[in-house]
């Protein structure tokens, strides 16, 4: 089944990393206003409204009246760091339905300035279901994904320094990002020289935490044409949950496997036919699943896919993440999913820096993770396709 036409007009990555200055809902609106100034939209054109739970107040209620949008549509799907990817997939189909026409997604966070704030964002975790059987663990968020790491590099022989060679590649990346919070160069053997966090990863295996927000406009092909920007549109889409399947636990593979099998089904594509991909880089055993799980290379191959510098724009096998990712870029609310879409759509308009910007590229590929590889999680997976 083709997927929805809709194309992403504007977009938007705010330049802060510390904001300790903003609020929440300015940071929101700043990125907003950003979006539609990139697409050549106002807010009077929008009539469509897409947040998550990092929105302040009452969610898209509050930020429609803040924002002064007039909507006929409104979505707060929240699957945390996959959110905005199934923001934009969920507005194609709004657009499709005729429910808008012009769709604004919004996110933004404050952990790094105000983390009090941050905690209060967060939909509490006390009352989930599964509490009663974990908390009394204290799992901690690294632990979660040390697990998988650990798991992978029992089964498939995978080592720390393949997976130190994630960093350093998109380290080579964030030299040419002016707002990335790790500018510098590292090499795997500075990685593995960081301070162990959760065995087998280390501080620098992790993304930073930053402040900041993004925006995306999502429109109707109509609305497109009368725009003077290039032409990027959704393609595929996929999205899918995975448990701990009341104890069937295989950590071996992501939901991604199915959300990336139905977005590449949907355009008829194939992972070698993907030259550049945006994928979830909160750590980077995260990274290494997805590569696998996309099908970019078969199970447990992915450490050797990585090795030797190959996610390096211009010289490695794929290139992936060529703005630093949130490994070193930007991973704002921590949630690092919007981010991911507006590199891709950096890269499909040929905006994306001239040292790390994949010549002729015609489609992309961006992957979202939301919870906790380890045990609960969601995939999101967006194929884009520049015309």
């Amino acid at each position: 089944m083709p997927h929805p036409a809709a194309c992403i007009a504007g977009a938007y990555e705010h330049p802060l990393r510390l904001a300790p200055a903003h609020g929440l809902a300015q940071l929101h609106a700043e990125a907003a206003h950003g979006a539609l100034a990139d697409a050549g939209l106002s807010a009077a054109d929008v009539d469509g409204y897409f947040c998550a739970g990092d929105a302040p107040g009452l969610g898209p209620h509050s930020m429609v009246d803040h924002l002064g949008l007039n909507v006929r549509h409104v979505d707060s799907t929240d699957t945390g760091g996959s959110a905005p990817l199934i923001h934009a997939a969920h507005a194609a189909m709004a657009i499709a339905a005729g429910r808008c026409r012009v769709a604004l997604i919004t996110m933004a966070g404050l952990p790094r300035s105000q983390p009090a704030l941050h905690a209060s964002t967060v939909r509490s975790a006390a009352a989930a279901p599964e509490s009663a059987f974990e908390a009394p663990y204290n799992a901690g968020v690294a632990a979660m994904y040390a697990l998988v790491a650990q798991r992978h590099m029992h089964q498939y022989g995978t080592t720390p320094r393949q997976l130190a060679w994630i960093k350093a590649a998109f380290s080579q990346h964030a030299q040419h990002n002016p707002h990335a919070m790790l500018r510098q160069v590292v090499t795997p053997d500075d990685v593995l020289a960081s301070p162990l966090v959760a065995s087998p990863l280390r501080r620098l295996d992790c993304c930073v935490i930053s402040d900041g927000g993004a925006a995306l406009v999502v429109v109707h092909p109509a609305v497109m044409k009368s725009l003077r920007r290039p032409v990027v549109r959704i393609v595929g889409s996929g999205e899918s949950v995975k448990g701990l399947r009341g104890g069937d636990v295989d950590l071996t593979w992501s939901a991604t496997r199915q959300a990336g099998a139905d977005a590449f089904a949907q355009c008829g594509l194939r992972p070698q036919e993907i030259r550049y991909a945006s994928i979830y880089d909160s750590f980077t055993i995260t990274v290494l699943m997805q590569l696998e799980d996309l099908g970019f290379c078969t199970k447990g191959e992915a450490g050797r896919f990585v090795d030797d510098g190959g996610l390096v724009a211009g010289s490695g096998r794929l290139a992936v993440n060529t703005d630093g990712g949130g490994l070193c870029n930007n991973h704002p609310s921590n949630r690092g999913g919007m981010v991911k879409l507006i590199e891709a759509v950096r890269q499909l308009r040929g905006e994306a820096h001239s040292a790390v910007q994949v010549p002729g590229l015609e489609h992309a590929l961006v992957s979202g993770i939301g919870g906790l590889l380890g045990s609960r999680h969601g995939s999101a997976v967006l194929v884009l396709r520049r015309e």
